[in-house]
């Protein structure tokens, strides 16, 4: 995984929500995605190397899996360590598996889709997914005016409509307790200021001037089981610099406090 990547952020969470930090180990590649993707460099702190095998690329996990693969080369990755293969690659499917497939090993109370709360959870989902959790990048990769301010239009609208709602609902998106709906937010929130707002251009507002948004983003970050999987100096580093075509300087900006 990556302490970068919002998605894979999403499945370290559940990881430590669930108590499966015994039972899940992780690599952690290098902030800097260049020419051959992820990497496993450990010359930045925080970067495990491949603790498995040795490989230097993330790329080679994947051939591993299947020899033959030319597809896109993403985190997270949940591996089998026995079959030596890919379980899964698509995040809003780890931390479904995550949430319940190890509870017969390591029992836990935790359920971030409960049943009660899934019709609330998947419409939220669906809500914060195309406008804000995609929103930010199609903002920040669009290379004309007009699909850069559609965009980015689309994303504060959703923003917006996000922080009425915990006006009416608070603390929490759904059912008053902490589901996946709040996870997947909240790993795009926690880097909208530090990043979003000046690498992708997504500068109408910061999400401090959203009173909801803010304490909602305070409040899971203080989280004991979040704390641990954030990491700003591998957000800032990873996208300041992986991105030459947007910021070929690559320098990182030492702000926001």
């Amino acid at each position: 995984m990556s302490y970068a990547c919002p998605w894979a952020h999403r499945a370290l969470i559940l990881r430590e929500l669930k108590g499966l930090q015994d039972t899940i180990s992780v690599s952690v590649v290098h902030p800097h995605m260049l020419a051959d993707g992820w990497h496993f460099g450990t010359d930045f702190e925080g970067a495990t190397g491949d603790q498995l095998y040795g490989k230097t690329h993330l790329h080679e996990i994947y051939t591993m899996h299947d020899n033959g693969f030319n597809g896109r080369v993403t985190v997270p990755v949940l591996w089998d360590k026995k079959e030596q293969r890919i379980v899964n690659n698509e995040s809003s499917e780890i931390i479904r598996i995550l949430n319940t497939a190890f509870d017969e090993i390591v029992p836990n109370d935790v359920d971030t889709y409960p049943a009660d709360l899934r019709e609330g959870i998947d419409s939220l989902n669906e809500q914060i997914y195309e406008p804000i959790n995609n929103g930010v990048y199609k903002s920040g990769f669009a290379t004309t005016q007009d699909v850069y301010e559609r965009h980015v239009n689309t994303l504060f609208e959703a923003l917006e409509n996000v922080e009425a709602h915990l006006a009416q609902v608070g603390p929490y998106l759904v059912g008053g307790v902490l589901t996946e709906a709040d996870v997947r937010l909240f790993t795009t929130l926690v880097r909208f200021d530090p990043v979003y707002v000046g690498h992708f251009k997504c500068n109408i507002k910061q999400i401090r001037e959203f009173p909801n948004l803010n304490q909602f983003t305070q409040s899971i970050a203080e989280h004991p089981a979040v704390q641990p999987t954030t990491w700003m100096t591998h957000i800032k580093s990873h996208y300041y610099y992986s991105h030459n075509t947007i910021n070929p300087t690559r320098i990182v900006p030492v702000g926001p406090l």
